[in-house]
């Protein structure tokens, strides 16, 4: 049985691989927290104290907290699991794969203010994608925030990939079952030329399609408190 709460116990990445390796050597801050995964629901998410993503921006070093816990749950039959650095959602998509929740050739919804295809340094081939080892290391110490859908598309996990972000993305709607990838930072204010209401019934009508979810609250890109404030709200 892929128990994904017992990969999650929380723990730290101290070396430059992942989402740690962004302006590492120039950085005091040398490590990041990937905190536990916990059963509950939305109500329990809670911004953590401990630092999940660190970098330089025009010679400042920026340190951002997390969440304090990721948490998987059920939502009206459909499993979700919410977590802050958005990779995480291959290593969930693989666990949703072995449960039967989805399959190969599934058309995937990415709600978010990044296209996040940039491919990564090295590929995962579709035997170590259904090694539960191999894709929860892959997730953490190759992969990185923004290079995390191309690997699943080219083991053939999703046939299309519909990329929502823009206004006249957000028009879009789905005919059939979906798996949705939500980013909260699609609420982030470089996105206000959408407006907020449009943002949050559209994302609630790809809720109802969807039979599998993943949510990033994006520590870099979003206040962490907005994002949890406004998942309340989608939920």
């Amino acid at each position: 049985m892929f128990n994904p709460e017992g990969f999650y116990p929380g723990f730290k990445i101290s070396n430059p691989v992942g989402n740690n390796a962004f302006s590492f050597e120039k950085r005091k801050k040398k490590e990041i927290h990937v905190p536990p995964l916990i059963k509950g629901t939305h109500a329990d998410l809670q911004i953590g104290d401990q630092i999940a993503f660190s970098e330089i921006v025009d010679g400042k070093e920026l340190n951002y907290p997390g969440l304090k816990n990721f948490i998987h749950f059920l939502h009206n039959q459909t499993e979700i699991f919410i977590f802050d650095n958005h990779n995480h959602a291959i290593f969930f998509w693989a666990y949703a794969l072995q449960k039967g929740l989805i399959d190969f050739g599934e058309n995937l919804v990415h709600v978010d203010q990044h296209t996040d295809m940039r491919g990564p340094d090295k590929w995962i081939s579709k035997n170590d994608f259904l090694d539960v080892q191999k894709i929860f290391d892959y997730t953490n110490y190759e992969l990185n925030v923004g290079n995390f859908i191309q690997p699943a598309i080219k083991i053939g996990l999703f046939d299309s990939v519909e990329i929502i972000d823009s206004s006249v993305s957000f028009e879009k709607s789905f005919e059939d079952e979906i798996v949705l990838d939500l980013d909260m930072d699609v609420f982030s204010s470089d996105m206000n030329y959408i407006p907020e209401q449009l943002k949050i019934e559209k994302i609630k009508e790809y809720i109802e399609q969807a039979k599998f979810i993943t949510i990033a609250t994006s520590p870099f890109f979003i206040d962490q408190q907005k994002a949890i404030n406004l998942i309340q709200i989608i939920l």
